[in-house]
């Protein structure tokens, strides 16, 4: 295992920067997630870090060595790709095996390491099959494994489960977590599907632009975003972000309703702020969590609902913007009926209207 640690790491294309004076501290066998929008800089962040690609200015260290010029091989990390990447001539058993035949190891430690690794990744049954002959999850199981073997200080995910259909996605998902349980290496994990994060992360960093948002437990960036573009990138449904403007200790909307100042917020009369709600905190009366202690209440026609068994999710608009609401024990809801919603104010959070930034005290 190795920490890695990444000081003003800038990534540039002629005179065009991707990524900008970037700092992370990630600790031995953590597994840290970088999460974000295409082209946000998280790729080449991870590629950066195994040697794929130069940095422009800043410093790379894994362990107690400073890897800016080391070539891939010799960082002694692993990688898996979102292609898998296997050979297709070779049966499960040879993919697994060929880093370590390149390196000229003993055929009694591959023989061993390949047995280890399918082991942890019960592929044991499989060994004598071509790729050709596995599912995506197979294959992309026997792509884990051939890292595995190699022993690496450090494995590193781009983008792995993105080929994968949505219940192979889950089922990969929860073969990634238990792989870290098993072995403890440090993991670094590029997604652009803020699920992964949540579900995988010990932390997750948040990229935008090229920059660091910020940087916490998925509880804490779940909880406590540093602005609205953290509240409606992590979090499924989105948060919703209703426009208006502080008078009088509340928020005043679009139409001239008002809703109570969430406790804990702070922001003067007339700041132009965008209040965020959460679908969990904003549900219809007597389909919804118990009451908390500061509540609001408006009236809310349904424009569209999303039936998923145990909840429903319910579309409306509110103040000229649409919101997304849930409705627990769900009943049908007619488009365009009126239901009373009740929202939990000390679950709400507020934003500049022009920064973005929280005004959470």
């Amino acid at each position: 295992m190795a920490e890695v640690v990444l000081r003003d790491v800038v990534k540039k294309y002629g005179s065009v920067s991707v990524v900008h004076a970037i700092s992370l501290d990630i600790a031995h066998g953590e597994f840290v997630v970088l999460v974000g929008p295409s082209g946000c800089g998280k790729s080449t962040t991870l590629r950066m870090i195994a040697g794929l690609e130069p940095i422009s200015g800043g410093e790379v260290r894994i362990g107690d060595r400073v890897v800016n010029d080391l070539p891939p091989r010799d960082r002694n990390i692993s990688m898996v790709f979102q292609n898998y990447a296997l050979y297709p001539h070779m049966s499960v058993r040879e993919n697994l095996g060929f880093s370590l035949h390149i390196a000229k190891r003993p055929k009694a430690d591959i023989e061993k390491a390949v047995a280890q690794a399918a082991e942890i990744l019960s592929l044991t049954p499989l060994l004598d099959r071509k790729p050709g002959q596995l599912s995506g999850g197979q294959r992309q199981r026997v792509a884990m494994g051939r890292a595995i073997v190699r022993h690496p200080d450090v494995f590193l995910f781009d983008e792995p489960l993105s080929n994968l259909d949505a219940k192979l996605r889950t089922q990969m998902r929860v073969e990634i977590k238990r792989l870290h349980q098993k072995v403890g290496t440090t993991i670094i994990y590029v997604t652009h599907d803020q699920v992964e994060a949540m579900t995988l992360a010990d932390r997750i960093v948040i990229m935008r632009d090229g920059h660091i948002v910020q940087i916490g437990s998925p509880l804490e960036v779940f909880e406590r975003p540093v602005n609205a573009f953290v509240a409606t990138f992590i979090g499924s449904p989105p948060m919703n972000l209703l426009p208006g403007t502080i008078a009088g200790g509340a928020v005043r909307l679009a139409d001239g309703s008002t809703i109570p100042l969430p406790p804990g917020l702070s922001a003067r009369d007339g700041q132009a702020v965008q209040l965020g709600v959460r679908a969990d905190n904003i549900m219809p009366d007597g389909h919804a969590l118990p009451p908390t202690a500061h509540m609001a209440h408006v009236d809310m026609p349904v424009t569209l609902t999303e039936p998923l068994g145990t909840e429903t999710l319910l579309f409306g608009t509110l103040a000229g913007t649409e919101v997304q609401a849930k409705m627990l024990n769900p009943r049908p809801v007619r488009t365009g009926e009126v239901l009373r919603f009740g929202i939990a104010l000390d679950k709400c959070h507020l934003f500049d209207a022009e920064t973005g930034a929280s005004l959470r005290v």
